[in-house]
């Protein structure tokens, strides 16, 4: 692909992006990276820094699960506890918490 020629040429710029693309892409995670955090979300992060909370005793849990930042895990008595993931604590490293 000329590019000076044919920078404009929709048609031939799909095309070589389609060409160059890998036959089976692996499949990307969903992030929170993608968006902002509500500052809801970021003070329940706050909150799982210094301990887990029980499962869903927040409502900004359900979307923080979906994201990949926290994780439920089960304690000895039966009970499921929300905690960060590193993801989880990667996000507060960048704040600069911790």
């Amino acid at each position: 692909m000329d590019y000076y020629n044919d920078r404009n040429d929709l048609t031939k710029r799909i095309a070589a992006e389609v060409s160059a693309a890998p036959a089976n892409p692996a499949p990307s995670r969903k992030t929170m990276l993608r968006r902002l955090l509500s500052p809801h979300e970021i003070a329940t992060l706050l909150l799982l820094l210094h301990a887990p909370v029980a499962a869903f005793a927040k409502p900004e849990l359900p979307s923080l699960y979906e994201a990949g930042l926290v994780e439920t895990v089960a304690t000895d008595a039966g009970e499921s506890h929300i905690r960060l993931t590193p993801e989880g604590n990667a996000i507060l490293r960048g704040l600069g918490i911790k």
